[in-house]
């Protein structure tokens, strides 16, 4: 299903998914409070899931409506709503004593870690494919990227 609002998003997830594992067992032991450092952490990963999709779902819908002249207010609407969403998330967690605020922007960082590791994860991702692949076989059009 996300490979069809976007060919990059399941590496996105993939890369935030892994980038959260690598902060949990690293941090972990510099936190003081290691149960709201962690649900902080995953609170702020699985924000940057959500925003990776919807950023996907809002760049798909904007491409139908680009001849039009609302693409562009409909990006930053959506971008905005995207942003106040993150806001009161950590309203939400500061206040309710729900995770650690500060390991929670560390989480909802790892979109931006993601999408700058993203190329390179892809030609490793490319790689692994091109060697798995066997050209006496019928899967020779899969192979080809």
């Amino acid at each position: 299903m996300l490979r069809r609002i976007n060919q990059v998003l399941p590496e996105l997830i993939l890369e935030i998914f892994l980038y959260g594992l690598l902060v949990q067992f690293t941090g972990v032991w510099f936190a003081e409070n290691k149960l709201l450092y962690s649900t902080g952490l995953w609170i702020g990963i699985a924000a940057a899931m959500g925003m990776a999709v919807h950023m996907g779902v809002v760049i798909l819908d904007t491409m139908d409506l680009a001849i039009e002249k609302r693409a562009k207010v409909r990006t930053t609407m959506f971008s905005l709503l995207r942003y106040l969403v993150v806001v009161a998330l950590f309203l939400i967690v500061s206040f309710f004593h729900l995770g650690n605020v500060i390991a929670m922007f560390v989480g909802i960082m790892g979109l931006k870690a993601a999408a700058y590791f993203q190329p390179f994860m892809h030609k490793l991702l490319i790689k692994g494919k091109k060697r798995g692949c066997d050209e006496s076989t019928n899967q020779v059009d899969e192979c080809k990227e």
